[in-house]
């Protein structure tokens, strides 16, 4: 399946955002989630199919200011 994540094309096997988050290597615990422009909180991620030409941002915390 091809989506855009974080603004790149990317190619993926994944079919859920649970999946994706782990197949791209993420803690998902560590990062916040967005499909299509909607907020995807972590319990809500296995149930949330993915669709060819999908939209995700993966967001990470940063510290500093």
């Amino acid at each position: 399946m091809r989506l855009e994540l974080n603004g790149e094309p990317v190619e993926v096997r994944a079919t859920t955002l649970a999946e994706l988050v782990e197949e791209q290597g993420y803690q998902p615990r560590a990062v916040a989630t967005a499909l299509n422009g909607v907020y995807v909180p972590l319990h809500c991620r296995a149930a949330t199919a993915l669709r060819d030409g999908a939209k995700i941002e993966v967001l990470s915390p940063m510290q500093g200011g």
